[in-house]
């Protein structure tokens, strides 16, 4: 591997933040922190072979071709990368900007374009998505969903795959109506959108459990999208429309704390400081909401919060992408599902990598995202485990769907809900 250079000219195409690209000294210890290189074994997908070819393609050396394009769009954009980086290397900033590059000036193939499309369209308005789902409740309800897929063809029967029963009611935690003290701090739950139509009961426990614990929860009128499904797949300008909308409405609700049930979503919004930096009229408000962003078991562990039930089960914990490597949180779930009298903690095999979801990346990359899925749950049902617990309804999307295919009696569960079951005492398989 060549030596990096110590100095550089000026870049002939704006793929990305080109002086970013020098941080990278190459040394490799990325390598087996990415999954597609843990996958593939191939150096292009890789990190390092990425950011080499970022920068062949900013200096005008490679074209931007359907083998380069390819490279770019396997990137699930995990930042299991930045975890092991010793030189602080912002890949996140770079593969987002890479893909903005490549949106404005590839011509993707014509189902390509289709299926991301429709992805773009649907997906960030709830109103869309419900409207979309609308017939396959009625098909749920009815119990006709097995039928439905057994006529399908493949792809779309693994998109039906990944999505949780409609129209099912799932368990609430208590609303306890516990009188907070005026001192109190307040919190606001970001219901995100895909959240809030296929999995509105972790933004509500959520809300329950914080409340349980002496917050005072304080709701906003309208959710947009946080903007990440656009950053990650290269629009990044109604990103930026989303984020704007959002700083303002969560300045508005003059809360101390910030929390969404969607990591990728709670990553998004503690990186609106750096994405809204060069607005003269948001910037110092986006840092100021950057800022506030908390994940629910820090919060709970914060204020005390303790299970008053036992709850005898053996639980494996999962550690969606963007909360370990965008947030760092990583020992609070742990400790407190640890808390819970009578639950056992397994550890996970290769807990960090990334399971395959990443987003809309399992509808847009189906094949690598199944071998990854598939290689999450070998872990997962090593364990044994009755739960796998994780803080991303994405994840339980994807990981629920192998386990459903194996017939496997592990059940994958957002950490808001599981707690939901223990405050209820109901083990529900």
């Amino acid at each position: 591997m060549e030596e990096p250079p110590t100095s550089h000219s000026q870049p002939v195409r704006d793929v990305c933040d080109y002086d970013l690209l020098f941080d990278c000294v190459h040394c490799g210890l990325c390598a087996e922190a990415c999954p597609t290189y843990v996958a593939t074994r191939r150096e292009m997908d890789s990190p390092r072979g990425r950011i080499y070819l970022m920068k062949s393609l900013a200096e005008g050396k490679l074209q931007l071709d359907d083998d380069a394009v390819r490279h770019l769009d396997l990137c699930l954009g995990c930042r299991g990368c930045e975890t092991a980086c010793p030189s602080g290397v912002h890949y996140g900033q770079l593969i987002e900007g890479a893909r903005a590059f490549v949106e404005r000036n590839h011509r993707r193939g014509v189902f390509d374009r289709l299926k991301r499309s429709t992805v773009s369209a649907i997906f960030p308005y709830p109103s869309r998505m419900r409207a979309v789902l609308a017939p396959l409740i009625v098909v749920d309800r009815l119990g006709l969903r097995p039928a439905l897929r057994a006529i399908l063809p493949r792809s779309f029967r693994d998109w039906l795959d990944l999505l949780p029963p409609l129209g099912a009611r799932h368990p609430l935690a208590p609303d306890l109506h516990v009188a907070s003290a005026d001192n109190a701090p307040t919190v606001v739950v970001h219901h995100g959108c895909v959240a809030q139509v296929l999995a509105n009961s972790e933004n509500l426990n959520s809300e329950r459990m914080l409340a349980a614990a002496g917050y005072r929860v304080e709701h906003l009128e309208e959710t947009v999208c946080c903007g990440a499904l656009d950053l990650h797949s290269g629009n990044s300008a109604r990103a930026l429309e989303f984020a704007r909308a959002n700083v303002r409405a969560l300045k508005g609700s003059g809360a101390d704390a910030i929390v969404s049930a969607a990591s990728g979503c709670s990553t998004a919004i503690a990186e609106y400081g750096e994405l809204l930096k060069h607005d003269a009229e948001l910037a110092a408000d986006a840092r100021a909401v950057a800022g506030k962003v908390k994940d629910l078991s820090t919060l709970l562990l914060a204020a005390k919060w303790t299970p008053v039930r036992e709850f005898r089960c053996t639980v494996t914990y999962h550690d969606a992408c963007h909360l370990a490597h965008g947030l760092g949180i990583r020992e609070a779930p742990r400790k407190l599902l640890a808390s819970i009298p009578g639950v056992r903690l397994v550890e996970l095999t290769e807990s960090d990598l990334c399971c395959g979801s990443a987003g809309s990346y399992n509808l847009t990359e189906p094949e690598m995202a199944r071998e990854l899925g598939r290689r999450k749950v070998d872990n997962i049902v090593a364990t044994g485990a009755d739960y796998v617990v994780l803080a991303n309804p994405g994840c339980e999307f994807q990981i629920a769907a192998e386990l459903k295919r194996r017939n496997s009696k592990t059940r994958a569960i957002h950490l808001a809900d599981f707690l939901a079951l223990v405050a209820n005492n109901d083990r529900i398989r």
